[in-house]
């Protein structure tokens, strides 16, 4: 079936075209009876307003964008992401907002989208993901007048309001807790060294491992798995004196790729190396045994950031909205340091 038009509406309605544009658009020039009569038509047909035309109505898309720089293998296999957007998806449906969704291959790429987006009208404003600690992207949209909001930590957003909650709070978290089970020699392996939240937590572990004492090693990485279970290896080739003896990884992904690197090389987890993932998801509970991990309401904080957007495209001002921090879910993949350690 093709798609219901104006006009259609108007030959089943017996008036002019003109009399429906009025109608549908709330504007004066036909009676209330024949108002209700062209609504009830136009819900009976299926009617719905083009994009088009309402961009050139009023110069709204009716569409938010969300565009991501990172590889297709590793968004893919990354629960993070797909628990954020359907927290995103889930507030939008509420009005009926689609999203725009695409992916750049570097931050260029992504500027180009953003301004080619702004000049053909096809969304109202987007979310910005993974700011970079060089980071060209914020002072582009301030300029377009874009509205935007960023996901993460607001450091170097600009006037763009920012929906984050407190990594350097999750760090000292994990941090203690496995300084608690006496481990003394830590490592970490992280997404990315240029995006923001990366250094931010890395200087946070580096500065709760110094203010209690422990040794902390930082291993950078790409979430991926393969990245992740190699880092393990180079950390776990010095000898049983000063390896680490507990890892914390920046996603699941590495940290299940991680323990399972580390039984390949005959240690057992948790009695000789303690694993520890950021940000909880299901596969956390399929390895055995299963990770220990920092626990946070993703959906939620995807639909904070959506409700956000939504008020700076209306106009409305909005300041930074900060959930709250992860929260330690104990399972069975961290324990007591291996004696002698």
């Amino acid at each position: 079936m093709k798609r219901p038009t104006m006009q259609d509406i108007a030959r089943r309605a017996g008036v002019t075209k003109a009399a429906v544009s009025f109608a549908l658009n709330g504007r004066p020039g036909v009676s209330e009876p024949t108002r209700r009569r062209i609504l009830q038509i136009a819900e009976e047909l299926g009617w719905q307003p083009s994009s088009a035309a309402r961009a050139l109505s009023d110069g709204r898309a009716g569409a938010f964008g969300m565009v991501i720089d990172r590889p297709a293998a590793t968004l893919g296999l990354e629960p993070f992401f797909m628990q954020l957007l359907s927290g995103i998806q889930a507030e939008l449906t509420r009005d009926t907002t689609p999203l725009l969704l695409t992916m750049a291959e570097d931050q260029a790429a992504e500027i180009a989208l953003y301004r080619g987006w702004w000049a053909r009208r096809q969304v109202d404003g987007v979310f910005l993901v993974d700011l970079q600690v060089a980071d060209a992207r914020v002072r582009v949209l301030e300029e377009l007048g874009m509205p935007a909001v960023v996901i993460g930590h607001p450091v170097g957003t600009g006037s763009l309001p920012a929906v984050w909650s407190d990594d350097a709070a999750a760090v000292r978290t994990a941090v203690h807790h496995l300084a608690e089970l006496g481990h003394r020699r830590l490592a970490r392996v992280t997404g990315p060294s240029r995006l923001r939240h990366t250094r931010i937590r890395s200087e946070a572990f580096e500065q709760v491992t110094a203010g209690l004492g422990l040794a902390g090693r930082i291993m950078e990485a790409d979430y991926s798995g393969e990245r992740g279970a190699a880092a393990t290896r180079e950390l776990l080739a010095a000898g049983p004196g000063s390896r680490p003896t507990a890892i914390l990884y920046d996603n699941d992904v590495m940290a299940v790729s991680g323990c399972t690197a580390a039984q390949g090389l005959g240690l057992s987890v948790p009695a000789d190396l303690s694993v520890l993932a950021w940000d909880d998801s299901a596969l956390c509970e399929l390895v055995h045994p299963p990770l220990t991990a920092l626990s946070r309401d993703i959906q939620a904080y995807g639909a904070h950031a959506a409700r956000r957007l939504r008020q700076a495209v209306g106009g409305t001002a909005s300041g930074d909205l900060q959930d709250p921090a992860p929260s330690l879910t104990l399972r069975g993949s961290t324990g007591p340091a291996p004696a002698g350690a």
